[in-house]
């Protein structure tokens, strides 16, 4: 929270790009089972519910014209979820990795580890499974 008059404290929508709509659509309700909402087609934009947050999947033409910053997607056995991905004929770019060890409880309890595992959509957009492992 801060001081301001403004305060963000939750997504509502993040956006990737696609080049193939119809074959993200696909990636993103059957590989990783997202809700699919929607798909406006024309003019190339699709919707996906992952836990209150909107996903939309951007292919019209020009207005997607840099690379996406990666998404995160928290799950609850990394293992099993990389197995699931590889199971699906997704290459696992970074298998399951320590990113963080957090002594200090600054994102949780105090020795909380934070394990992630690194792969790309259809698209080359970067996205990452990650679990929070207690103490």
């Amino acid at each position: 929270m801060t001081d301001g008059p403004l305060s963000v404290d939750a997504f509502r929508q993040v956006a990737q790009r696609s080049t193939d709509l119809e074959r993200s659509v696909a990636f993103y309700r059957d590989v990783l089972g997202a809700s699919h909402i929607a798909t406006f087609d024309p003019p190339g934009l699709a919707f996906f519910d992952i836990g209150g947050v909107r996903l939309m999947l951007d292919a019209i033409p020009g207005a997607f014209e840099h690379e996406g910053s990666p998404l995160y997607f928290s799950v609850d056995d990394l293992d099993a979820s990389v197995a699931a991905l590889r199971e699906a004929g997704v290459t696992i770019e970074e298998a399951p990795t320590l990113i963080n060890k957090d002594e200090a409880g600054n994102f949780g309890p105090a020795g909380a580890e934070e394990w992630m595992a690194f792969f790309r959509d259809p698209d080359g957009n970067v996205l990452a499974f990650s679990e929070i492992r207690a103490p």
